[in-house]
């Protein structure tokens, strides 16, 4: 299991109250725990039982003192903040944690949304930066990327999204000054002269993504409506929201007129959805149930939320103060 939230694509910049763990080659304890806490209580914040949580990472191979590592880990992070009451302890995500994790959320849910005809207008972004700074130019890359943008030339990227105020502050504050950003549209010099700015992304490279998702998930959705269930469900859930996220980045809203007939973006994102929100109930079960060996208390801010739920920003009551303080 993997954790959906990859925060050098999700949150490139990790500075701030909140540091989210970066992925990792392979499993990472931090990213599964963070991916299992966000996935069944983003929207309650509720407290769980470090025992519960140690169990639920267990079911991914990860080792008692691994998960008593990580939960640590976290909390200096200021991703978990704990209470102790007695010799029990229990942990929850922090506001500003449950707060980014919610916008990225909402960011991969959201990409396949229609925002209405294109203007066949680009944004090109310019900038200038030293060689030697590798991890500046590491980082503005990594900011462009999230922001749907594609290198075109080098120190040369583009989007056919316009960027908010709040983004080109952002590059301001990444470049110092050694940015230019502005709308243009293209004009077209020929095949032997130009490029086009389309030829930033691969399109035939972005549409395997998309086949090998549907084909991966297609067949097994008939076995999500009727057979799985218990740990499988919770990581088959989190394995398709994995897959899943990655192609938002790939194909940041490309206008469909550029691109060929049948752009099977909104077929992933229908099946993404039958699959994440078929699954949640009987991932939700299993989680409860393993929270539920560790407390007495109520169990229902341990929930499950939906595609619905990350697009729209809020499942059900804003902040439960319930699960597993004793």
């Amino acid at each position: 299991m993997t954790s959906p939230y990859d925060i050098d694509e999700i949150f490139p910049d990790d500075s701030g109250p909140v540091r989210l763990p970066r992925r990792q080659s392979g499993n990472s304890p931090q990213g599964l725990a963070v991916t299992l806490l966000a996935d069944f209580t983003l929207y309650t914040r509720a407290w769980i039982p470090s025992a519960a949580i140690v169990a639920l990472l267990a079911e991914a191979g990860v080792s008692h003192a691994g998960a008593r590592t990580t939960i640590s880990r976290l909390s200096r992070r200021g991703v978990l903040e704990g209470s102790k009451h007695g010799r029990n302890s229990s942990y929850r995500l922090t506001s500003a944690a449950a707060l980014n994790l919610a916008v990225g959320g909402r960011a991969i849910v959201s990409a396949a949304t229609d925002t209405g005809a294109w203007d066949r207008t680009w944004t090109l972004v310019a900038f200038s930066l030293p060689q030697d700074e590798v991890a500046r130019r590491r980082e503005l890359r990594s900011r462009l990327r999230w922001l749907g943008c594609a290198p075109l030339y080098d120190g040369l990227w583009v989007s056919p999204q316009d960027l908010t105020a709040k983004a080109e502050a952002q590059l301001a504050d990444l470049t110092f000054g050694a940015v230019t950003v502005f709308r243009a549209r293209h004009v077209d010099l020929g095949a032997s002269t130009g490029r086009d700015p389309l030829d930033a992304w691969d399109t035939t490279a972005i549409a395997r993504q998309y086949e090998a998702f549907i084909q991966r998930w297609s067949t097994l959705l008939p076995d999500v409506r009727t057979s799985i269930s218990g740990v499988e469900a919770v990581r088959a859930r989190t394995e398709v929201m994995d897959t899943y996220r990655r192609l938002p980045i790939l194909d940041p809203r490309l206008p469909l007129e550029l691109l060929p007939p049948d752009w099977p973006r909104h077929a992933a994102r229908d099946l993404f959805a039958a699959v994440y929100d078929g699954l949640a109930a009987p991932a939700q079960d299993h989680v409860r149930a393993i929270v539920g060996r560790f407390t007495t208390d109520p169990l229902t801010g341990v929930r499950a939320h939906t595609v619905a739920d990350l697009l729209s920003g809020a499942a059900g009551d804003p902040c439960v103060d319930g699960v597993g303080r004793g």
